[in-house]
């Protein structure tokens, strides 16, 4: 029986222990949480209360060399739905249809499904949203909003690019500048019941958006027109495939123009510009539009032709295997290994000088000094120039050099890529090189940004670019000006002559892969005053019909920009 009795008072110990450390450890927990965490807790039980709402920053604008806005805003509305406020659901369904244009259907599935909040329809016009504010209906929301806008639609749509539906950059300098652009959307936060029902007279808190910073670029607009219209006119002419014309400064890579003709517009960019016969599917479409989008003079390679004879000769005058008063022997082609190369001239040149040879274009004076050179000192060349690196333009999609492998390179490569054939690079590669070498030996990186400013005008960043000293000696950049100004006043380039200015150039006509298609690439590379570059423009027609030698249809084009652009500049 006393056995029993100290069982029973020891377990009666046990519980009583037990419930004791129990009881502490909750008490510590629950002081723990309210004293230790309850700022915390405070902050989740408000949030559980809390609606939150966006406010739309607005994105910086692009500006181009004038002062000219080439993107900005225009308000619109968001219109929403909160289901536990909305009084009369028919009623605000009939109008939500008659005002926005939607079927009853879709209306109808968003404004009774269960949710805090249900957005109805974005980039609403703001007549729209104030037309729905007026009939003052409980549960609909309607929220400013900006929606980008391009006062001038198609002009250097495929640089400027454009946003989505959210405003965020999907093409161009959108994109590339988006950190910049974008701005931080503010809150709107308002308090609700256990229901989500607003709760009258309790205020709401208020957290600003903070707008963009505005973009500044290099690009002229009036620049940019003067060759949108020569290119729309050669294209026209032409029956070509597309026209690209690129304007720069060779002295420090600042773009003044860069056109793909034909644009596209920038209000309305998934509209396609082609006929389409109704058979498309949704994935064809789509490939389509990334065509219509592409950017040909950063996103493209193709054959510069003889062009790239001006990089020949900086290489060889570098390389001290070339004096202008070599003598050459043209009989219209050249015999290297087992193939036969013609000259653009049947007959040949006959005896000329390297003088007469880059004055009259001549296959067989280049495919010599490339052998002169050989294929280990010419590759050295294309790295010391920068061929074989992006340009690191400040757009996206930039293509690489497609360039042989120097083990690969036997003599007829060498020949060929002596005149610009058998391998490829961009448009922008090409005038970036033509620049570094002509403003006496200073590789350039090419640009468009030039610096952000906030909504007050403030410079928030200047943009700077590496750029790389003495890729050739000064007599080398010299000889070349010289050359290329005696190639425009004396030889196939006088196309591309403007009275009362001093023009250097180059002209090209390369012929596209397959050969067997016949079909041809005619460009002019052309630069001024010659002594002193300031201006340099790149005309590429792709595919003309009929005649399609660069010396006859480019030049006269970039002639027509230079009559133009010198004026304008006062150059």
């Amino acid at each position: 029986m006393y056995r029993s009795k100290t069982f029973h008072r020891k377990k009666i110990w046990i519980m009583f222990l037990f419930i004791f450390f129990i009881s502490l450890f909750l008490i510590g927990r629950l002081v723990y949480l309210m004293i230790f965490c309850s700022e915390y807790y405070g902050k989740k039980a408000e949030d559980l209360h809390e609606r939150e709402r966006d406010i739309k920053a607005a994105r910086g604008q692009i500006v181009d060399a004038t002062g000219t806005v080439l993107a900005t805003n225009r308000s619109v509305c968001t219109i929403s739905v909160i289901h536990s406020q909305i009084e009369d659901p028919e009623r605000v369904i009939d109008v939500l249809v008659k005002e926005l244009g939607l079927s009853e259907e879709i209306v109808r599935k968003r404004v009774e499904k269960v949710s805090s909040i249900e957005r109805i329809k974005t980039n609403v016009p703001k007549e729209t949203g104030d037309a729905i504010r007026e009939y003052q209906l409980a549960g609909v929301k309607v929220d400013e909003d900006y929606k980008r806008y391009y006062p001038y639609d198609t002009l250097a749509s495929k640089v400027i690019g454009f946003t989505g539906a959210d405003n965020q950059g999907i093409l161009g300098l959108e994109v590339k500048y988006e950190d910049y652009l974008k701005g931080t959307d503010g809150k709107i936060l308002t308090l609700t019941d256990a229901r989500g029902v607003e709760i009258e007279n309790a205020g709401e808190t208020r957290m600003e958006p903070v707008n963009g910073n505005d973009l500044y670029i290099s690009l002229d607009s009036n620049i940019q027109m003067y060759c949108e219209q020569a290119a729309q006119k050669v294209y026209t002419e032409k029956e070509a495939q597309n026209v690209s014309v690129l304007v720069m400064n060779p002295q420090n890579g600042e773009v003044m123009a860069m056109v793909n003709y034909p644009e596209f517009h920038l209000n309305d960019p998934f509209t396609l510009d082609c006929e389409l016969t109704g058979t498309e599917t949704e994935e064809q479409k789509q490939e389509l539009r990334n065509q219509m989008w592409r950017n040909p003079c950063i996103n493209d390679t193709y054959e510069p032709g003889s062009t790239f004879k001006i990089i020949t000769t900086a290489a060889a005058l570098e390389e001290g295997v070339l004096s202008l008063d070599d003598q050459f022997q043209c009989p219209g082609f050249k015999i290297v290994e087992d193939r036969k190369i013609r000259c653009h001239k049947v007959g040949g040149h006959g005896s000329e000088t390297f003088v007469e040879g880059i004055m009259n274009s001549c296959n067989p004076v280049f495919i010599e000094v490339g052998l002169r050179l050989g294929p280990e000192r010419f590759y050295q060349y294309f790295k010391q120039f920068g061929l074989l690196s992006k340009t690191n333009i400040d757009l996206p999609g930039e293509a690489a050099t497609i360039m042989h492998q120097l083990d690969n390179i036997g003599q007829v490569e060498l020949a060929t890529i002596s005149f610009g054939q058998s391998f490829q690079i961009t448009p922008i590669q090409l005038a970036t090189t033509v620049s570094s070498l002509i403003n006496g030996g200073t590789r350039v990186t090419p640009h468009f940004g030039v610096c952000a400013k906030d909504e007050n005008g403030k410079v928030v960043e200047t943009f700077s670019y590496k750029s790389y000293d003495n890729i050739c000696e000064e007599e080398t950049s010299e000889t070349l000006r010289y050359l290329l100004e005696k190639v425009v006043s004396e030889g196939t380039g006088k196309n591309g002559a403007v009275e009362g200015f001093e023009i250097g150039g180059k002209t090209a006509t390369s012929q596209t892969l397959p050969r067997s298609d016949h079909k041809y690439i005619s460009s002019f590379l052309g630069f001024a005053p010659a002594s002193d570059p300031q201006v340099l423009v790149l005309v590429i027609i792709r595919d003309p019909k009929g005649v399609y030698y660069g010396g006859t249809i480019a030049a006269p084009v970039a002639k027509e920009i230079f009559e133009n652009v010198l004026p304008y500049l006062d150059k």
